[in-house]
């Protein structure tokens, strides 16, 4: 009788041997031994990310990324050195690579942000606010699909910031969809999907000032005249992947179909209303989770829709007012009088603004609940201070991830990836390779905005390279198809890696196991970035028009909905077998 292969899975020192493995042959044969200094720019993300999926310890990866990167950055110097240079690492990676990734005032900003935003809903959800809203919001969004289109929706709404976005509708939403027995997984993805896609194609966000400079600096050095922001525009079209994602969220939800590992989490939180995976460690803790109202106390809703409406407010108008700021210091009242909304908000200062939204939304929550007796004010500082540590553990990882961003900056990775492209592609295939390239920086490094930042210079004059004509007459579609490669691609690389700040966040805001959000979204994400790839980019490249690329991966998105997805509230099929949550 033939022996029935063993269908045990791999114990997790297999996994790791296997990994070591591969990355040590993958640096012999892909790179060879003269060329081994090259590939060890790429072994801090690999070993972070590699490790990540492999044990789901995020911290311990996260650290043991950063150690790798210290070690390469000081050398060995024979065999004497090494226990030296092992431990000098190890320090380095804590006094200087971690602190060099906190210090930074955007990073610094989020975390203050991400504290207040945190206290905030523990006030909220101490006062009842959060239980009234879902309440009101539950007499039309009391399903399933009704419940994701309300998380939907409300991420296309709050298009002016993706940070800002992430934080309010996870947080809001949330006990929405637990009511509705969405998986907190499946939230964690339309919050995360719906973020920064929207902010990064809106013609009015904190997103297009950034954009268009970097478009702008570009073109100057390439000695490119056309206006950036008339390029920008003309690039939307061609942001496949945005646009693409945006349409997959909706067409999954009414059509009910799920694949993959997100199938399983969907049908575990259908069948039995265990929104999480059992045994899994949410990135928001439990503090958050438990904080419910004092009995007898009166559940309103606008005890949680004020201090929100008062972050969104504050948002809005403070870009508004530090972009006016902005331009009047730099040419005066002339300048402010000539200027659009569009410069405005080009101008604007969004991690001031996020810091001035989030205290006021946090004292508009204090002050409300105090006024009315609901909470007296200590109660509601203790309930603020259990919503803020309730963040703590995002923190880490956050200052982790980007301590291992700034080993990376140093190390020089993303430059080793870009240098892979080269200037010898034939010129249809360029948009293609850029929007590769662009979602593997992103994806090693953690960072979209750090992707464009890094590409931009690169491919706008390989750009012209290939087309062989002159900076001033380069063909305006073949130009708006690699901006849009590059803007795009950044995001998909982003939504795949564990390491980035907005993944991060939305499993904080989701309040999900952070590997859960990230084998779960991972699938999603690739799925449409191959679309995007071979509807999009690659007939762009030879001039097919950008409108019916996007049409054709609308299609090609319901039909591998209808191949591959399956609705989670039917059961499985005997042939069928739930993939698990995480590797």
């Amino acid at each position: 009788m033939r022996e029935q292969p063993s269908t045990e899975p791999l114990s997790m020192k297999t996994k790791l041997a296997l990994f070591a493995a591969v990355v040590i042959v993958l640096a012999l044969t892909g790179f060879g031994p003269s060329r081994l200094d090259e590939a060890a720019t790429l072994l801090p993300p690999v070993v972070a990310i590699g490790l990540a999926l492999i044990t789901r310890e995020v911290l311990v990866s996260l650290f043991l990324g950063i150690y790798a990167g210290a070690v390469v950055l000081i050398g060995f110097d024979g065999v004497l050195s090494v226990p030296g240079t092992l431990l000098s690492g190890l320090l380095r990676s804590v006094d200087t690579h971690i602190l060099n990734g906190l210090i930074d005032k955007g990073h610094a900003t989020i975390i203050v942000f991400s504290l207040c935003i945190g206290g905030m809903v523990g006030v909220v959800a101490r006062s009842g606010g959060l239980q009234g809203i879902v309440a009101v919001m539950a007499r039309k969004a009391d399903s399933p699909i009704w419940s994701q289109m309300s998380t939907y929706a409300m991420g296309l709404v709050i298009f002016f910031d993706d940070y800002a976005n992430t934080l309010i509708v996870g947080n809001t939403l949330r006990p929405l969809t637990d009511r509705a027995r969405v998986s907190r997984e499946k939230l964690s993805f339309i919050v995360d999907a719906t973020a920064a896609p929207i902010a990064s194609v809106a013609v009015l966000s904190a997103w297009i000032g950034y954009e268009v400079g970097l478009i702008g600096d570009a073109f100057e050095k390439a000695g490119i005249t056309t206006d950036p922001y008339l390029v920008f525009l003309e690039s939307l079209p061609y942001r496949f992947y945005a646009f693409l994602l945006l349409f997959f969220i909706p067409a999954g939800i009414f059509l009910k179909r799920e694949f993959g590992p997100m199938l399983t989490a969907e049908r575990r939180a259908r069948r039995t209303g265990e929104v999480i995976r059992p045994g899994s460690n949410p990135l928001a803790g439990e503090e958050l989770e438990k904080l419910q109202a004092p009995e007898g106390k009166p559940l309103r809703w606008y005890n949680a829709a004020l201090p929100i409406l008062t972050l969104i407010l504050t948002t809005l108008i403070g870009l508004i007012y530090t972009g006016r700021q902005a331009i009047f210091d730099a040419g005066g009242a002339e300048a402010l009088q000539a200027a659009g909304i569009r410069d405005i908000l080009g101008q604007a200062d969004s991690t001031v603004v996020l810091l001035w939204a989030a205290i006021l939304s946090s004292v508009a929550a204090l002050v409300l609940v105090s006024a009315q007796g609901i909470l007296d004010f200590e109660e509601a500082m203790k309930a603020w201070v259990s919503g803020a540590k309730a963040m703590v553990l995002a923190m880490f990882i956050l200052a982790l991830a980007w301590g291992l961003g700034a080993v990376v900056e140093q190390l020089g990775t993303a430059t080793t990836v870009s240098d892979m492209i080269g200037d010898k592609l034939p010129y249809g295939l360029l948009p293609a390779a850029i929007f590769v390239a662009s979602g593997v920086i992103a994806f090693a490094t953690g960072t979209s905005w750090g992707t464009m930042a890094i590409l931009f210079p690169i491919t706008i004059p390989l750009v012209v390279k290939l087309s062989g004509a002159n900076p001033a007459v380069v063909d305006p579609g073949y130009l708006a198809a690699a901006v849009g490669a590059i803007l795009t691609g950044a995001i998909f690389g982003d939504h795949c890696s564990p390491i980035s700040d907005t993944t991060v966040m939305s499993s904080m805001a989701s309040a999900v196991d952070h590997m859960d959000h990230v084998w779960t979204q991972m699938p999603y994400a690739a799925s449409i970035g191959l679309i995007a790839l071979l509807t999009g980019y690659l007939p762009s490249g030879y001039g097919v028009n950008p409108y019916l690329a996007n049409l054709a991966g609308a299609g090609a998105i319901l039909a591998f909905l209808f191949v591959f997805g399956r609705d989670p509230d039917q059961p499985p099929k005997p042939a069928e077998q739930d993939l698990p949550t995480v590797g």
